[in-house]
């Protein structure tokens, strides 16, 4: 019995054994399949390129249609640069698909670099590309063959005025339609409307116009009956207000009958006491048809309507003839009201003036900026020395020539005994603003001696001389200068502090001195100038530009 169950058990292990066996065998060769399904190939167009120029990058996939895959994006190609990378070709047949990726990179140095493996993951697993040695060449410049050239001198381009032109058309388009809606609309003499006539009657021949109009209306077809009452005792209201100069608009019924019986019991009103009644009723019936609803037949509205005419028509008849004093105040009202009109005119015509000046202002700040139109209105001193009509002269000996908005003034100078020991002759010209830092220095020195001048100490001393003045923190460069005929001399230039002229405070300025020279004599130009002032620079700028000296005495 033993026997037979181990037979068994034996049995069952031999056939789940084969069965595991037959499973993995089909699976297995099923993932196998799989595995071989997907190919990944990669190339270049070239291994060898000059800087800057690009290969094209390949990668073509073949997988299942149901595959999901996912290439390298961004700049994964280091030490390559990735300039674009361009949409997946995708090809399918049956359950097949072709997917192709190509990328263009470049490099811009020279040398060899290794385009690195690149990772392609299909259904989450990676499969990598072969890396490839690229080769990035300089580019050969022939000098032998192709001569070298000195770098050509800067060119003078006249300035473009088409913005100028653009902004002033517009300007003047703008300032063009404002003056022509102003005359349109203010100074035309328009054609009065029918509501504007009516608005000049007089207030009798007005509530007939209005009455009727009242009596043509729907209100009373279209049952508002409430609309219809409002509109005609508004109408005699505001007759009574402007006609009888009684205040009817304001007052409740019995108060305007009150009124109108004192006027009529002053002698001022002629007015029967029947009318007055039925002018009473007919505000009653008002009354309730707005406050109460009340609806009356349409016959007696009508006749109310009829009636308030009649009342009206009674009233203007009772009025007793103007006085010349009250032709008079109506004369004198409607010259004020004409004063008023020719006002409002003035007003409007002054905003259109406003708004041109606005309109001009803006457009010259869009050219010019607004520091340069601010300046141009409020005036400023170095803008208007550059503006103005420049003077070429030759100032001291040996000559220094050059182009000044001012004609320097001779200064006579004081030499000490010392100083007379080594120098001949001195020459000072000088011109400098009484509110401004802006100044003009020109400085001509013959020396006893037939020997090369000391620019050194003659930086040194020019220092001093500034420092004496009160400059402070003084900065200074040197450079080569040369004249419009080739003369070279030496520029000293820089900043510092300087007292502001007029005043104890200290503002930041700027100097600059050339100096010429040669056996026996000396020439010094010294400027001098507000740090930040645009203007200041540039004339410092042309006179830089202008000056030529003589090196012959």
């Amino acid at each position: 019995m033993q026997n037979t169950e181990s037979k068994i058990r034996i049995n069952n292990f031999i056939w789940h054994g084969m069965r595991w066996s037959f499973l993995l065998f089909i699976f297995g060769g099923f993932f196998a399949f799989s595995q071989e399904g997907s190919n990944v190939v990669s190339n270049v167009d070239t291994t060898s390129i000059k800087i800057g120029e690009q290969i094209k990058f390949t990668v073509t996939v073949e997988t299942d249609t149901t595959a999901q895959v996912i290439f390298p994006e961004g700049q994964t190609f280091s030490p390559l640069e990735t300039v674009e990378a361009f949409a997946t070709d995708t090809t399918r047949k049956n359950d097949r698909m072709t997917l192709q990726k190509i990328y263009a990179l470049t490099q811009f140095d020279s040398g060899s670099y290794k385009l690195p493996s690149q990772r392609i993951e299909i259904n989450g697993k990676g499969f990598f590309t072969d890396s490839t040695e690229i080769l990035v060449a300089n580019v050969p410049v022939d000098t032998l063959a192709q001569k070298m050239y000195d770098i050509k001198p800067l060119m003078e381009v006249e300035k473009s005025n088409a913005k100028f032109w653009i902004t002033l058309v517009i300007a003047l388009l703008l300032i063009a339609l404002l003056g022509g809606a102003l005359y349109w609309f203010v100074f035309r003499k328009k054609p009065l409307s029918k509501e504007e006539k009516e608005a000049l009657l007089p207030p009798y021949d007005r509530a007939l116009i209005e009455l009727k109009k009242l009596e043509n209306s729907k209100y009373l077809i279209q049952d508002e009956y409430k609309q219809y009452y409002s509109e005609l005792t508004g109408i005699v209201r505001s007759y009574l207000e402007e006609d009888v100069h009684v205040s009817a608009l304001e007052s409740t019924t019995d108060e305007l009958i009150l009124k109108l019986e004192m006027l009529r019991d002053a002698g001022e009103l002629k007015i029967d006491h029947d009318t007055l009644q039925q002018f009473k009723r007919i505000l009653q019936t008002a009354d309730l048809v707005k406050f109460a609803k009340s609806k009356p037949d349409t016959s007696i509205a009508e006749q109310d309507r009829k009636s308030i005419e009649d009342i009206v028509t009674k009233t203007h008849d009772a009025l007793p003839e103007p006085t010349v004093e009250e032709l008079m105040e109506q004369a004198e009202y409607q010259e004020e009201v004409a004063r008023k009109r020719q006002k409002k005119k003035i007003i409007i015509a002054s905003a259109a003036a406003v708004a041109a000046l606005l309109i001009f202002t803006g457009a010259a700040v869009a050219y010019y900026g607004f520091g340069y139109v601010r300046d141009t209105v409020i005036g400023h001193p170095t803008k208007e020395l550059l503006e103005s009509e420049w003077v070429a002269s030759t100032y001291g000996y040996p000559p220094i020539s050059l182009e000044t908005p001012e004609v320097l003034k001779r200064q006579e100078v004081k030499l000490s005994a010392e100083a007379k020991a080594n120098i001949k002759d001195i020459q000072t010209f000088v011109y400098d603003e009484a509110d401004n830092l802006f100044s003009v220095h020109t400085i001509s020195t013959t020396l006893n001696k037939d020997i090369e001048p000391d620019y050194e100490k003659s930086i040194e001393s020019l220092i001093k001389k500034l420092e004496s003045q009160g400059a402070k923190n003084i900065l200074t460069k040197q450079e080569e200068f040369t004249t419009l005929s080739g003369v070279k001399g030496v520029r000293i230039y820089g900043s510092g502090t300087f007292p502001s002229p007029g005043s104890e405070e200290s503002v930041r300025g700027k100097y600059s001195i050339i100096l010429f020279g040669g056996k026996g004599f000396q020439q010094q130009i010294m400027l001098t100038w507000q740090d930040g002032d645009a203007y200041a620079e540039d004339i410092v700028n042309r006179i830089l530009g202008t000056i030529d000296v003589k090196t012959e005495v």
